[in-house]
C-alpha cells in the first residue's frame, strides 16, 4: 500500500486503506487483524486510523450490495483485489437514493478522492480512468442499478444468500428485522461498576460532560454518541467497562456469592471476568487458549483493579485443572458470532454455512469436559453469541439429556435489538445445575 501522495486527513487516503482493508477480509482475515496490519504498515496517525476504520466498517455492512453493483458496472471484475476494495469502499458511500440528506459525503467528493486514491497506489495508478468511469455511470443510472441490485439475497440485505436462508430458517416471523439489526452501525454500551458508583450518579456524570445517555439494563448504560474510551468519564479509573447490554447478563445469572471458585472458561477479552469480580469476593480462574488474549483480561482487570488467576489452556481439555471442582462455570464457548455481526460485520462474509455443525461440535466437547469439573449442586452457564439453534437451544437441550443436568430459569436465545429502551446483541443463554453427588 502506497499513499505518500495524499494527506492523512483526506477522504482518498481512508478509502485507500480501507481498500485494503477489504482485499485482506476477501482473502480470509478478519477485519480487525487486516486493519492493524494496515496501520502497522503505513504508521497512519490516530485521526487517519478512525477514518479508515469507518469506511472499512461500512464496506463490510454494504458489501452484498456494493458487489452486485460492481458487477453491473463493470463488464469483467477488477484486475487487483485492492481495485475492487477501492470500488466496494466508493460504492458503499454512493450507494443511497439521489438527494439522500444523511449522506455521509458529497457525490463528487466521493468519485473525486476515489480517483485520487487509485492513482497514489502503483498497483492502481492505471485504472484511475476506470474508477472515474464506473462510479461515475453509478450515479448517472444510480435509481436503474439499485433497483437491479437489490432482486438477489446478497445485493438486497447485505449478507450471503446462505446465511439470510438461515436465519429466515431459523426465525420465519422476525428474520427481516434480525437481518436489519445487523446492519447497523452498534452503540457504545457500558456496564457501571457497582463497587465504584451507580447507574443513577453516573447518568448525572455523563450528563455534567454533555455527554447523553441512557439506562438499557440493570447496570448498562447507552451513549447516545459513541466516542473514544480516553474521553469517557471515569473508564481510566475502572468506574465502566465496554459491553454490550446482552453480555451484562452472565454475571447475574450465575448468582455469586462471596468465597466461591469459579471458572471463567474461554474468557478472553475479559468484559465478563471484570463482572463477575464486581459482583462478589470470588476466587476466579480466568481461561483463555490464546496467551496473548490473556493479556487483554489482565489490563482490563488492572484498570478495574481486580485480581484473579490466569491461565493459558484448553476448555476442551484438563491439563490446566488442578482436580479442584467449581462452584460456578461460565462456559462462554466458540461458535459463528452470528449475533454480534453488528460490532463485526465481516463475520458474515467469512464464515461458511458448515462451520455451524464444526463450532458445535467443539462447544458440546468443551461443555461435557468443564461439566465434570463443576461441584454438585454448581452451576453453569452456557453461553454463545450465535443466533443459530445448532450452536444455542439444540446444543443446550442435547447437553442437559447427555448429562443429566437440570435446566434453571435463563434468557435463552436473545435477538439484536436496537430501541428507546431496549438495545443489545443476540447471545444465547442456559443455565445448568448439577444435581446428586
Amino acid at each position: 500500500m502506497s499513499n505518500t501522495q495524499l494527506r492523512t486527513d483526506s477522504l482518498a487516503h481512508a478509502l485507500l486503506g480501507a481498500a485494503h482493508a477489504v482485499a485482506r477480509v476477501k482473502a480470509g482475515t478478519a477485519l480487525p487483524q487486516a486493519l492493524a496490519a494496515i496501520f502497522t504498515q503505513t504508521g497512519a496517525p490516530p485521526q487517519a486510523r478512525g477514518a479508515i476504520q469507518d469506511l472499512a466498517y461500512r464496506a463490510m455492512r454494504e458489501l452484498g450490495r456494493a458487489d452486485a453493483l460492481l458487477a453491473l458496472l463493470a463488464d469483467k471484475p477488477p484486475a487487483s483485489a485492492e481495485l475492487r476494495g477501492l470500488l466496494c469502499c466508493a460504492l458503499a458511500l454512493l450507494a443511497h437514493e439521489e438527494g439522500a440528506r444523511d449522506a455521509p459525503y458529497a457525490d463528487f467528493t466521493v468519485v473525486d478522492q476515489a480517483v485520487n486514491a487509485a492513482a497514489s497506489d502503483p498497483a492502481m495508478l492505471h485504472a484511475k480512468g476506470m474508477v472515474n468511469a464506473v462510479l461515475r455511470r453509478f450515479l448517472r443510472e444510480r435509481a436503474i442499478l439499485l433497483a437491479q441490485a437489490v432482486k438477489h439475497p446478497p445485493g438486497r440485505w447485505n449478507y450471503p444468500t446462505w446465511w439470510v436462508d438461515s436465519v429466515r430458517a431459523a426465525y420465519p416471523e422476525d428474520w427481516e428485522s434480525i437481518l436489519r439489526a445487523g446492519n447497523r452501525a452498534p452503540p457504545l454500551t457500558l456496564r457501571v461498576n457497582r463497587r465504584k458508583t451507580e447507574v443513577g450518579p453516573y447518568l448525572e456524570t455523563l450528563a455534567g460532560c454533555g455527554m447523553a445517555a441512557t439506562r438499557v439494563g440493570p447496570v448498562a448504560v447507552r451513549l447516545e454518541r459513541p466516542v473514544p474510551v480516553a474521553q469517557i468519564p471515569g473508564f481510566a479509573e475502572g468506574m465502566v467497562s465496554v459491553q454490550d447490554a446482552a453480555a451484562q447478563l452472565a454475571a447475574p445469572l450465575l448468582d455469586l456469592q462471596d468465597g466461591m471458585r469459579v471458572l471463567d472458561a474461554c474468557a478472553a477479552p475479559g468484559g465478563k471476568t471484570g463482572h463477575m469480580l464486581e459482583s462478589a469476593d470470588i476466587e476466579l480462574l480466568a481461561l483463555d487458549s490464546d496467551p496473548l488474549r490473556l493479556a487483554r483480561i489482565d489490563d482490563n482487570l488492572a484498570r478495574l483493579q481486580l485480581r484473579a488467576t490466569l491461565k493459558a489452556g484448553d476448555a476442551a481439555g484438563d491439563g490446566w485443572w488442578d482436580g479442584t471442582p467449581f462452584d460456578r462455570i461460565l462456559a462462554d464457548v466458540p461458535c459463528t458470532a452470528s449475533g454480534i455481526v453488528r460490532r463485526h460485520p465481516d463475520i458474515r462474509w467469512l464464515r461458511r454455512k458448515e462451520d455451524t455443525a464444526r463450532l458445535a461440535g467443539l462447544s458440546a466437547q468443551i461443555l461435557d469436559n468443564l461439566w465434570r469439573m463443576l461441584k454438585p449442586g454448581g452451576k453453569l452457564a452456557f453461553v454463545t453469541c450465535s443466533l443459530w439453534p445448532k450452536e444455542s437451544e439444540l446444543q443446550a437441550a442435547a447437553f442437559a439429556a447427555r448429562n443429566n443436568a437440570a435446566r434453571l430459569d435463563a434468557p435463552g436465545q436473545l435477538l439484536p435489538v436496537a430501541d428507546a429502551g431496549e438495545d443489545h446483541d443476540g447471545l444465547f443463554y442456559a443455565l445448568f445445575q448439577k444435581t446428586g453427588v
